[in-house]
């Protein structure tokens, strides 16, 4: 239980701290300004794969995450009437995004790399 409560308070901070990004980013470097939001999103994915399936190993939730990840963002190449509408609302488009880009991808795996550093090298664990 207490996993799943850091987990999802990790998932939070991450939501916050992503749309923060995204609400202030002329406050930001312009550097954090371009990348920090979807390393975020995606930091949040991680931290969401590891609140579903908290008794799984850590190297699950990389590469479910990384996949999740980079499959919303291979469905932006598909341009349909309904899926466009979708993206058009504000939550659409926060998790489905507006268009295909690669360097997303790259932004995807270092916020999902960096999460997955975080949970396994910096927070205790519990002894057996």
């Amino acid at each position: 239980m207490r996993s799943k409560i850091i987990y999802s308070t990790a998932v939070l901070v991450a939501m916050i701290m992503g749309l923060g990004s995204r609400a202030f980013g002329e406050e930001l470097p312009p550097f954090a300004a371009s990348h920090l939001g979807d390393a975020l999103w995606a930091s949040m994915i991680y931290f969401a794969c590891r609140v579903l399936f908290t008794r799984q190993p850590l190297w699950q939730s990389l590469l479910l995450s990384l996949c999740f990840s980079f499959g919303i963002e291979f469905s932006q190449l598909y341009q349909g009437e309904w899926i466009n509408g979708l993206r058009t609302t504000r939550v659409g488009g926060l998790i489905l995004g507006k268009g295909f880009l690669w360097i997303d991808l790259l932004r995807y795996t270092v916020g999902i790399a960096f999460s997955y550093a975080l949970d396994r090298f910096c927070w205790p664990k519990k002894s057996s």
